[in-house]
């Protein structure tokens, strides 16, 4: 059976080795990338794995690269285009939290509508989103991206109800802290402030993504399952074994007294002053 998926972010991280598995798997992908050197760079990772994939340059904030899917039919649609913007919410530049969002959440919504249309004339169709469990919970120096992957968790949730009756699902991903580089990534965007920023809380640089990472296997797998249809949950977080510490972060803020620990370092400040980038999980 000939299935299309379009994926957008496929050049790089969790994108890139999806859209390589999905082509393996006899899936017609469709591998939107950011910059046209991308486009060489993953042609010649395919063909040195013996598959093929259609890729084309889709910078998710470009108009004119969006129009250019309007018209075409796809099973699936992956939104893994993504961003992080890290820093202090204190910190953080207009320019980078305006970014942010024109990235993580404007312009895969756009890109989205265009889409979704399309499958609600077939009555078929999926469409995924690549979130985060920082759409669940947010944490020290990651406010923005939090932020964005919230709207994202937001906008997952109301189009999914909206597009029930024209049999079209959505679900969505939430990886927490993988080795793809880009938790690290998130933690050196400071390096692109303006120069003269000398007025800073923190010390951007001694500080690091304060957890340790996993490999990517299980997001990749689980997303495979979703998008094949093989896993059903409209939520999907992983590593599994983060679920319950997600749902009790999420608790705790029922609790939680605006008062507490005030004039004491928040503990995930510490870790980040302390932790290694790129530390791996099996640390």
């Amino acid at each position: 059976m000939n299935r299309t998926v379009l994926i957008t972010g496929a050049g790089s991280g969790f994108g890139r080795e999806i859209a390589l598995r999905l082509a393996a798997r006899q899936w017609t992908v469709i591998a939107g990338v950011q910059i046209p050197s991308q486009i060489f760079a993953l042609h010649a990772e395919a063909e040195r794995r013996g598959v093929q994939l259609q890729v084309e340059k889709l910078d998710v904030t470009n108009a004119a690269d969006r129009d250019r899917f309007s018209e075409v039919d796809v099973d699936v649609l992956l939104n893994n285009a993504g961003i992080g913007e890290g820093g202090s919410m204190v910190d953080i530049p207009e320019a980078a939290l305006r970014r942010q969002f024109e990235v993580n959440v404007t312009g895969p919504v756009m890109l989205t509508q265009a889409i979704a249309r399309r499958m609600v004339a077939r009555r078929a169709g999926k469409i995924v989103f690549m979130s985060s469990c920082a759409g669940l919970t947010s944490d020290p120096f990651t406010g923005a991206y939090s932020a964005s992957k919230h709207a994202i968790e937001a906008i997952a949730e109301a189009l999914g109800k909206e597009l029930q009756e024209f049999s079209v699902a959505v679900a969505t991903i939430n990886p927490g802290p993988f080795l793809t580089g880009f938790n690290d990534r998130i933690f050196d965007s400071w390096k692109n402030w303006p120069t003269e920023r000398e007025d800073t809380l923190f010390d951007y640089e001694r500080i690091a993504y304060p957890y340790k990472q996993f490999d990517i296997e299980p997001v990749v797998e689980t997303t495979i399952g979703v998008i094949e249809g093989t896993i059903d949950s409209y939520r999907n977080v992983e590593p599994k074994q983060n679920a319950a510490m997600q749902r009790q972060q999420m608790d705790a803020a029922w609790t939680r007294k605006s008062s507490e620990n005030l004039g004491r370092r928040f503990a995930m400040v510490q870790t980040a002053y302390d932790m290694q980038p790129a530390t791996p999980a099996d640390e």
